[in-house]
């Protein structure tokens, strides 16, 4: 069997200079682990509350400040519901 024509052959590993980069690889800012975003079931388990609660707090002010994730999903940052535990504390 024969070789296809060498404009079909792969380059050689060797032959990539070591610098090259996918666009992939790139490094990239990652948040720190305490500004990850917890959802909303975690978030009612660490504070001991039930869904109900949660929403009425919401509708009264009350609470940790909640984001919707473009999936649809509410979650709360983990140092926003630090501050709200240690504001349920002090009180």
């Amino acid at each position: 069997m024969r070789s296809p024509p060498h404009r079909f052959r792969r380059a050689s590993i060797h032959a990539r200079s070591s610098t090259w980069r996918s666009p992939m690889s790139t490094p990239t800012r990652r948040r720190t682990p305490k500004d990850e975003l917890i959802p909303l079931p975690d978030v009612l388990d660490e504070l001991g509350i039930s869904r109900p609660t949660w929403y009425r707090w919401r509708n009264r002010g009350f609470g940790p400040e909640a984001r919707r994730t473009p999936s649809g999903r509410i979650c709360v940052r983990r140092s926003v519901l630090d501050a709200f535990k240690d504001e349920l504390e002090a009180a």
